[in-house]
């Protein structure tokens, strides 16, 4: 069970802004946190890597190796953190890109501490939840031909192996815990989004498309990622 209040839970902040680094730090330690630091994207990499905490929270604007670089390394090497991207580049596509190496949340700068200290503990209410079938170190499943690989955010089918992104993985998940049951798409969005963001369900056809590209043998006409017309979709492992 994870503890939400820090103690025992170690966060590393890779930020080269010095200023911003120590206070990060003091935040973190005055909530119980054990907290490791670093300058850079080597150095930080590198103690992520040797150290393996809970939580990076990760600047992307970084000398050495900039934060992408640190991101994509570190799924590559299917390291488990929950990745809490930092930066003042708010544009869409840093966020989708963020997203799409395997963030679990993109906060832009300035922010203030209560907000951190916030989304540090949502990622981590979100990583202690796990799916049936899914060990809890991350791990893999089979579903159909497709292998989805959770801590290295990825999926191979007939010897390709593609990107999934922490939301795609998210609805995964829910749908492997809720299997054979038929979803809306209004709780799919409350309990995958959550209050705090405003998607619409559009945004869920938009994702459980992509899932089908990437599992389904024949995506215009599903196996696992079934539409319920008129509520929303129903997954099944076996199809």
């Amino acid at each position: 069970m994870v503890d939400l209040e820090g103690a025992g839970l170690r966060v590393l902040v890779i930020e080269d802004e010095e200023s911003l680094r120590l206070a990060l730090v003091d935040a973190l330690v005055a909530e119980g946190f054990e907290v490791l630091e670093a300058a850079d994207g080597r150095n930080g990499l590198e103690l992520a890597l040797r150290e393996g905490p809970d939580v990076i929270l990760l600047d992307l604007m970084l000398p050495g190796l900039d934060g992408f670089s640190v991101l994509r390394a570190l799924r590559e090497d299917r390291l488990e953190a929950a990745v809490l991207i930092l930066s003042a580049r708010g544009e869409e596509w840093d966020r989708v890109q963020g997203f799409e190496y395997g963030a679990d949340d993109y906060l832009v700068k300035p922010f203030s501490m209560r907000e951190l200290l916030m989304r540090v503990r949502a990622v981590l209410t979100r990583r202690a939840g796990r799916a049936p079938g899914v060990a809890e170190g991350g791990g893999r499943i089979r579903i159909g031909a497709a292998t989805v690989d959770f801590a290295a955010y990825s999926i191979e089918r007939d010897g390709t192996r593609t990107g999934l992104s922490r939301r795609e993985l998210d609805l995964l998940r829910y749908f492997l815990a809720h299997e054979n049951e038929a979803l809306d798409r209004l709780r799919l969005l409350e309990d995958v989004w959550g209050p705090d963001e405003s998607p619409t369900t559009r945004t869920i056809d938009q994702h459980v498309l992509k899932l089908r590209k990437k599992i389904e043998p024949e995506p215009e006409n599903p196996r696992h990622l079934i539409t319920v017309h008129g509520v929303g979709y129903r997954f099944q492992l076996r199809g």
